[in-house]
């Protein structure tokens, strides 16, 4: 009968190796209520100065889970950062494009629509208002 070759010590040490950074990619993909989820504005927030965002352009507010864009006419929009894939807040803005760093999901800031997979939903539309100079989003109305 052949006998099985014995792992190495470096084989051995390789997969202890592998095993803790498995576990980061698995939290990474993790679902609302995961390592990876973020929660949107449950209640009206101030984000900061009107003059923030430009027409055009937009800001995004990390601490908040919020993205606020103007258009070209000026109107206001604000969206949830929450990706609707896997639930992981996005921290990156691109011009008006966001970028999630689970899976790299792309969104329109302007629109909420999605620009690349794996995502397929839009981001949550927020309502928003400019108050005494501020800009004001939560929850939708």
């Amino acid at each position: 009968m052949p006998t099985r070759p014995s792992a190495s010590r470096r084989t051995v040490l390789r997969g202890a190796a592998v095993v803790p950074v498995a576990g980061l990619g698995l939290a990474a993909c993790s679902g609302p209520g995961g390592s990876g989820s973020a929660a949107t504005p449950s209640a009206p927030v101030d984000l900061g100065a009107e003059s923030d965002v430009a027409k055009g352009g937009a800001k995004l507010y990390k601490d908040h889970n919020v993205v606020v864009s103007r258009d070209k006419s000026g109107t206001l929009k604000a969206y949830s950062t929450v990706c609707t894939h896997a639930g992981c807040p996005i921290n990156k803005l691109h011009g008006t494009t966001l970028i999630c760093p689970c899976h790299g999901s792309e969104f329109d800031a302007v629109t909420g629509k999605v620009v690349q997979s794996p995502a397929t939903e839009p981001l949550t539309e927020l309502s928003v208002k400019t108050q005494n100079g501020r800009i004001v989003a939560g929850p939708a109305a």
